[in-house]
């Protein structure tokens, strides 16, 4: 378990700061496998791959749990075998410490499976 996969969100309202951009490199190296997307809003990124649309179905689901558990909600690809993750704050159009939280709790359930 991560430090960052132990916090919870917090409210996120327009006007919340944004994570510096230092401090977002920092926080990718605590992450597995995500990548930040600045083309048009900062978003965390990644695809987790699976051997089968159940398992693909199976994680979708715990991550929705996950979403409505922090009141934090990503987008969500769903694909046989593989299931891509968008986590951004839509409020301050960016990367908030609640979506650096989610990406560590998501690859929590990812390793749980």
């Amino acid at each position: 378990m991560t430090e960052l996969s132990k916090g919870t969100c917090s409210a996120c309202e327009i006007g919340a700061p944004l994570v510096p951009h230092d401090q977002q490199i920092e926080l990718l190296n605590d992450l597995d496998g995500w990548i930040i997307d600045n083309s048009d809003i900062s978003k965390l990124i990644k695809e987790f791959k699976f051997n089968n649309y159940e398992h693909s179905i199976a994680f979708t689901n715990l991550i929705a749990d996950l979403a409505e558990s922090q009141d934090h909600h990503p987008k969500i690809t769903l694909e046989w075998g593989s299931v891509c993750l968008e986590w951004w704050s839509h409020k301050i159009k960016g990367l908030h410490m609640n979506d650096f939280i989610c990406a560590a709790k998501s690859d929590e359930i990812f390793d749980a499976l």
